[in-house]
């Protein structure tokens, strides 16, 4: 575990990632991050958790209408 201070940046507050926790998040200087509340408490991940929601509802799709997909295909 390992304890992050907040800091004034600008008229905002904000936490400094180490070396560490950005090559384990795969991201950089100027990366865009996403916040969202899990049952366990805040999760900061760098995929867009609606693009999940719209894949999963195309694979969906695609499952239900598989048969057509393959027509289509020929």
């Amino acid at each position: 575990m390992q304890t992050l201070k907040l800091t004034q940046i600008g008229n905002s507050v904000g936490v400094i990632l180490p070396k560490e926790v950005l090559a384990r998040l795969k991201v950089e200087k100027g990366d865009v991050v996403y916040v969202t509340e899990t049952p366990s408490g805040i999760a900061l991940t760098p995929y867009d958790p609606s693009f999940e929601e719209q894949l999963e509802l195309g694979r969906e799709f695609m499952r239900e209408y598989r048969d057509s997909f393959r027509a289509l295909a020929k």
